[in-house]
């Protein structure tokens, strides 16, 4: 499942868990064919959702940002999401975080484009240097 971007990838995992859990509830899933609490579970949601909160709220109190000061926020998400990861980032997980660090420094006004450039990098590498999922 891909996420939507503008919002954050644990909303949209946990709106899942909620949908299926109602569903079988209601009899219309069948218990064995709900995914969503194995995929993320609670412990696993709440981690990245602390994580994102945290990023979410540095990148905010940016005024000029330095290319310094963008990379270890970058840094610091990302090192956050491998300590919250417990084996449930696979690769829908993978891009619809990684896209979402993206798009908090764009709607940030950051040039992500710009900014990997300068070092080297594609865009889609913004990620990749810390990264263990």
């Amino acid at each position: 499942m891909v996420a939507d971007l503008r919002e954050r990838p644990t909303a949209v995992w946990r709106r899942a868990v909620e949908e299926q859990r109602a569903e079988v509830a209601a009899g219309t899933l069948a218990a064995e064919r709900a995914y969503a609490d194995e995929l993320w579970p609670a412990g696993f949601i709440a981690a990245v959702d602390a994580v994102l909160e945290a990023y979410e709220q540095e990148v905010a109190g940016w005024r000029s940002p330095s290319d310094e000061q963008i990379w270890a926020a970058v840094e610091r998400v990302v090192t956050g999401l491998n300590d919250a990861d417990d084996g449930h980032i696979e690769t829908g997980e993978r891009e619809d975080l990684a896209g979402y660090v993206d798009v908090v420094l764009t709607r940030a006004g950051v040039d992500v484009v710009a900014l990997t450039g300068r070092r080297g990098r594609d865009r889609s590498e913004l990620t990749d240097q810390w990264r263990d999922w």
